[in-house]
């Protein structure tokens, strides 16, 4: 079975969380920096971004504030830490197209992803082998 790219997403400082993307039709491209996923974004054609709102070397949702300045038509989810309510607001404020907490299920997870890129069902094509 081979499955169709949708959708080509960058996934920044959220370590093994990505995982649970694996099922859906995207190709997944993974940093752990914001520095790192800056530069990735001048190069790569990205459909969404998915970041956590802390980044180890850009604190406060600073990565995600510049990436909606500088290209705020890219649909972005972030990740902020459950139970902070201040990372929430700001998120939100901030204009993401969904926030979801550090703690929330992988399920959960990728019905987000899917509903933010309008993924359709996974296309599959079916190889036949001639006889």
């Amino acid at each position: 079975m081979i499955v169709l790219v949708q959708a080509n997403v960058l996934t920044v400082g959220l370590n093994g969380k990505n995982e649970a993307l694996r099922e859906l039709p995207i190709r997944l491209i993974t940093m752990q920096s914001g520095v790192q996923a800056a530069r990735s974004l001048k190069n790569e054609k990205v459909d969404s971004v998915i970041s956590k709102w802390d980044l180890q070397d850009m604190e406060d949702g600073r990565f995600l504030r510049s990436l909606r300045a500088v290209k705020p038509e890219i649909p972005t989810i972030a990740f902020v830490k459950a139970g902070d309510m201040a990372q929430e607001i700001a998120a939100r404020s901030l204009g993401v197209s969904a926030v979801l907490t550090d703690d929330s299920d992988d399920e959960l997870f990728r019905q987000i992803v899917a509903n933010v890129l309008g993924l359709t069902s996974p296309v599959s094509i079916k190889a036949i082998s001639p006889a």
